[in-house]
């Protein structure tokens, strides 16, 4: 298989609920102006909260400096696998499962902490730049590495870290965070960039005000029903992820959905903000699932991760990770 790295320099950053409003013109721009700005790599999630930005450098550009506005100190750089060549957007989606134990267990094992988003179309894997070598390093015997320069791919250069390189004992790696599971049911879809047009005001609203208002479906008691929106613009090609009652707001035969028409159940990690430094997060959670074969979408953000499975595999889902939090102790 083929590990690419893309040729973004990505900033991950945070807004606050409360101002939200001052980056909401640079905010629409990077989503339904995209051939106004030079922005290639754009992902916008809402979380009960705040809003997670992972934007490319000329789409940073866009958003004002504000108080409301906390950036991550790395700069970090996206990986993609790609299965049988092709480019990184378009190959079929593999789910986060797939590479849990070829991808993030390796990184885990060599103390590299990911960032993680899963599209409709495919996994990115982001990690910092200065930790780039290691991660070439890591990966190198399992994967053909190529890197992606000015629109091309080519093969990457050898990272030339092999003085002091010790492969690590592979030990357990339990569940230490807490975790819950919203009521909500969840689809994962996109749509034809040709039509965002006709479905943009729409958008608009549930991205920066549906949240200010009860959500349908959605009663007093039903405390475990969360805000969670994720809508990126990456390479042309447009994912997003909400939930069953969001969805049933778009007219019929724009959003695409699978021939199951699939609903996913949520996984939160993190009792307290996780942050950016604490490396196997990811690789707790898409361990066990790739054991079990579940497959799992997965969105990092910047206080909290998200696991996406099944509905039907929600419970043993549960089951498993608590095991696996319990046996860890």
């Amino acid at each position: 298989m083929e590990l690419h790295i893309l040729e973004h320099s990505l900033k991950v950053a945070s807004i606050a609920k409360e101002g939200i409003q001052i980056c909401t013109h640079g905010l629409i721009k990077l989503a339904f102006l995209p051939s106004k700005t030079r922005c290639k790599f754009f992902s916008l999630t809402e979380t009960p909260e705040d809003y997670t930005i992972i934007v490319d450098e000329e789409g940073f550009k866009e958003l004002p400096e504000s108080e409301h506005l906390s950036v991550a100190e790395a700069t970090w750089l996206a990986l993609n696998v790609v299965s049988g060549g092709g480019s990184a957007t378009n190959s079929q989606p593999i789910g986060v499962t797939k590479i849990a134990k070829s991808v993030i267990a390796p990184l885990a094992d060599h103390n590299i902490s990911v960032f993680m988003l899963s599209t409709y179309q495919t996994d990115f894997i982001l990690v910092r730049e200065r930790d780039l070598p290691m991660v070439m390093h890591t990966l190198s015997a399992e994967f053909t590495l190529l890197r992606v320069i000015n629109g091309e791919t080519v093969a990457a250069r050898s990272p030339g870290v092999t003085n002091g390189f010790v492969k690590p004992k592979l030990v357990p790696r339990p569940v230490i965070h807490p975790l819950s599971s919203p009521s909500n049911m969840f689809c994962v879809t996109s749509l034809d960039p040709d039509t965002l047009p006709s479905v943009a005001t729409l958008l608009m609203d549930v991205m920066f005000y549906s949240g200010r208002i009860k959500e349908p479906g959605a009663s007093n008691e039903d405390s475990e029903h969360i805000r969670f929106f994720s809508f990126s613009l990456i390479e042309g090609y447009i994912s997003l992820v909400m939930d069953e009652q969001t969805t049933r707001r778009f007219p019929n035969n724009v959003l695409f959905t699978s021939a199951s028409g699939e609903l996913w159940k949520m996984v939160r990690i993190g009792g307290q903000p996780l942050g950016f430094d604490e490396c196997g997060i990811v690789a707790q959670i898409s361990e066990p699932l790739a054991t079990a074969d579940i497959p799992a979408y997965y969105i990092s953000t910047f206080k909290f991760d998200h696991a996406l499975v099944p509905e039907e595999n929600i419970q043993s889902v549960i089951g498993a990770l608590r095991t696996n939090k319990s046996t860890g102790q």
